[in-house]
């Protein structure tokens, strides 16, 4: 049975799984953190681990903020990551909805 984006995104946050995906044209491997909708949009707030292709002179990794209808080819990964990364005194972003985040 095939999940849905949705399905995938919640179940690699509740178990802090690593996602590979295809958005905008590149490769990317992320470690995803936080998902809702922000401005009326569904939305990933995700650590990129790796990339292949983008803008020459971007850093690979990093904080993303992804439009999940822009997400192809979502693979929840064997692999974890620790949790998260931010320091808990600091600032999260505006959510509308958030349907889940990384404790």
């Amino acid at each position: 049975m095939t999940q849905s984006v949705d399905e995938q995104l919640r179940f690699a946050i509740a178990h802090k799984r690593l996602l590979q995906l295809h958005y905008q044209r590149n490769l990317r491997v992320v470690e995803p953190h936080d998902y809702g909708v922000q401005n009326g949009k569904p939305r990933l707030l995700a650590y990129q681990q790796r990339a292949s292709g983008g803008a020459p002179g971007r850093s690979r990794t990093g904080w993303r903020l992804l439009e999940v209808s822009k997400i192809e080819r979502c693979v929840v990964l064997d692999h974890t990551f620790k949790g998260s990364r931010g320091d808990p005194r600091q600032h999260h972003y505006t959510w509308d909805v958030l349907y889940a985040r990384v404790e």
